[in-house]
């Protein structure tokens, strides 16, 4: 059991475990272990690590988008190059179910509760030499058929756009291999709860785009962008997930063995997934298809999609990335109890967060968004980024609690029932984006998207309560009213200091009008939450402290 037996305000599934390698959260004094590569982390520590791994990841992403836009702007250049990511995404997702580390962190799980890490070694060589060699097979068809599909799936493109948007699309379909190594590889630091190296590989990433961008863009133009995401996941994900594995004691070995019973249970728990569509995946390709119509209008929604996923990204990626070797062990280790407690108390602190941070994220809208304006980036572009971002961070709760839900599905070895939903959801929603698309343009798209993922959360929680997994009368139904109001309160406060604050429409402007904005929003969450007799925040401090 943890040092520290304070509730974790995340994540802490761990709260009752003592079999799961306990790691004492880290103290002032042993800040630097905390950060160590083989330093094995518990539940809180991971979502601490992973938090601040997302937001700095943000950050840069923040930086590279600020880049782009005053370089490109919402231009046609722009929307092929955001179009180009979306075949390589497509190969990922239905050749090794795009989270393939998923499924092998069970697998790997067992042997190491078993002490067998020799076979899980075995195994996770074997998966990996298999799928390398599908995964490439796949990448060269797919090189050979890009013109044709981003003829059908960007139909509004012009010529110009759609040959350009297949070049960049055929540079960019090896960087799925890549990020495959890197996933596989890895689950065995995650299984070990080993998560530095998982945090740095995103900040690799984005610099590489970055600096591809820095340093090529005046030579190679947009395909400097495509430069760098080749670079950063090679250097990324592959090459220093794969140096930590080593580290660690990895012995890889190049065998192909097709029969072997960890591949097969593999493939059975991944096939669902390559199989399957979930709506959290395959909502930037409906907004892309329809966004296609409108010159600059994936540029404008990639925009806000990708302000709203970097504050998102730290409670429900990280936070669903922590929490699944956790629900796994907890899982496997029969504590049926435990695991459905440690999921509703991750749900309610995800919840109750994403409230407060919704609060902040629509009040303070448009100077975020006007901080990006400049360049080729128009006003226009702004105020228009700034109405998608405002509706898309509506659903933001939804968006963090469903990845949460899916990983319960799969720490639990549960594939199918994930698959199943996401397919019938997304089937559910393309009528829905389509008509709202035709009904109000980019507007109603991204209230589809909304609508979409709300009905996407719900299904995957009633699904685990009626199968008794997790009971929804578990979530804590007090705090979240508190959080709630709380966010009522600040939003209130926060929205009326946006607008009687004097900007004059400077980034200098924005930036004072951000920070007085967000002192008034925390200094009335923090009054609200502490009257209402609100333990989240307490939580936070204690363990913060």
């Amino acid at each position: 059991m943890p040092a520290n037996d304070e509730p974790n305000p995340i994540l802490d599934p761990l709260e009752t475990a003592t079999t799961l390698e306990p790691v004492p959260a880290p103290s002032r004094s042993r800040f630097f272990d905390f950060f160590r590569p083989s330093a094995s982390h518990s539940a809180f520590s991971a979502t601490i690590l992973l938090m601040l791994s997302t937001f700095l990841s943000g950050v840069l992403g923040l930086v590279r988008t600020k880049y782009i836009n005053y370089i490109f702007g919402a231009s046609p250049q722009t929307d092929a190059y955001n179009a180009a990511f979306q075949l390589p995404d497509m190969l990922a997702y239905f050749l090794v179910g795009g989270v393939a580390s998923i499924s092998l962190i069970t697998i790997l799980s067992r042997y190491r509760a078993q002490g067998d890490d020799a076979g899980g070694d075995r195994a996770l060589s074997i998966i990996l030499n298999a799928m390398i060699v599908v995964l490439t097979l796949g990448i060269v068809v797919a090189e050979i058929f890009a013109p044709a599909y981003t003829r059908i799936a960007f139909h509004g493109f012009d010529p110009d756009r759609v040959a350009l948007s297949t070049s960049l699309t055929r540079l960019l379909l090896p960087a799925q291999l890549f990020f495959f190594i890197g996933g596989v590889i890895g689950s065995r630091l995650l299984v070990r709860k080993i998560f530095i190296y998982q945090a740095l590989t995103p900040l690799i990433y984005n610099l590489g785009i970055i600096l591809g961008a820095v340093f090529l863009h005046q030579r190679f133009g947009i395909y400097s962008l495509a430069i760098g995401v080749l670079a950063g996941v090679i250097l990324g994900p592959a090459a220093l997930t794969a140096f930590g594995a080593f580290r660690d004691g990895l012995r890889y070995q190049p065998i192909l063995n097709l029969r072997h019973p960890a591949f097969i249970e593999w493939l059975r728990l991944t096939f669902p997934l390559m199989i399957g569509v979930s709506l959290v995946t395959a909502d930037k390709w409906i907004l892309s298809y329809f966004a296609s119509n409108d010159t600059g209008g994936i540029s404008r929604l990639t925009v806000a999609k990708t302000l709203f996923n970097a504050p998102m990204g730290i409670l429900g990626q990280a936070a669903g990335a922590a929490s699944l070797p956790f629900f796994s062990a907890l899982f496997s280790q029969h504590r049926f109890g435990d695991f459905a407690a440690a999921v509703n108390r991750a749900v309610s602190r995800v919840l109750a967060a994403s409230f407060l941070l919704a609060a902040w994220m629509i009040a303070l809208a448009s100077p975020i968004v006007d901080l990006f304006r400049g360049g080729s980036f128009t006003p226009s572009d702004a105020r228009a980024t700034t109405l998608y971002f405002t509706l898309f961070t509506l659903s933001i709760a939804f968006w963090a609690a469903q990845g949460i839900y899916a990983r319960s599905f799969y720490a639990a070895g549960n594939t199918v029932t994930p698959a199943t939903t996401g397919w019938a959801v997304t089937l559910l929603s393309i009528p829905i984006y389509a008509l709202l698309f035709h009904r109000a343009g980019l507007i109603g798209l991204t209230v589809a998207s909304d609508a979409g993922i709300i009905i996407q959360t719900l299904t995957l929680a009633i699904l685990l309560h009626r199968r008794k997994l997790v009971s929804l009368s578990g979530l804590e139904a007090s705090e979240l009213g508190r959080a709630l109001l709380a966010s009522i309160i600040s939003f209130a406060g926060a929205a009326a200091t946006v607008y009687f604050f004097p900007t004059h429409h400077s980034h200098i402007g924005d930036l004072a009008t951000i920070t007085v904005a967000t002192i008034v929003w925390m200094v009335l969450s923090g009054i609200t939450l502490r009257l209402t007799s609100s333990k989240f925040l307490s939580q936070i401090l204690s363990r913060v402290a």
